[in-house]
């Protein structure tokens, strides 16, 4: 019997996280959906908590197409923002 791993052996090279947010006070947070039936109510939930954890602003941006990468726009738009979530809501 041959047993194969089917992880990538290759390893992310130059990546840096972020440092994580002290606080959402005064921060502007950005969703971005993929507009499937199960992110709206997450999402809403969602940013009901960040405005009480003191979260100034909340933008929302809803992918084109659920399938592909973000829109350039949207790529663009993010750089101005101090956080965003993501998710998939099949």
């Amino acid at each position: 019997m041959k047993v194969l791993d089917p992880t990538n052996e290759m390893k992310a090279t130059g990546v840096v996280l972020s440092p994580r947010l002290a606080s959402f006070e005064g921060m502007t947070v950005g969703i971005i959906t993929n507009a499937k039936e199960g992110t709206k109510g997450y999402f809403t939930h969602l940013e009901r908590l960040l405005r009480e954890q003191g979260a100034t602003d909340v933008v929302w941006r809803e992918k084109s197409n659920y399938s592909a990468p973000m829109d350039a726009h949207i790529v663009q738009e993010l750089t101005n923002w101090h956080a965003v979530f993501t998710g998939v809501g099949d």
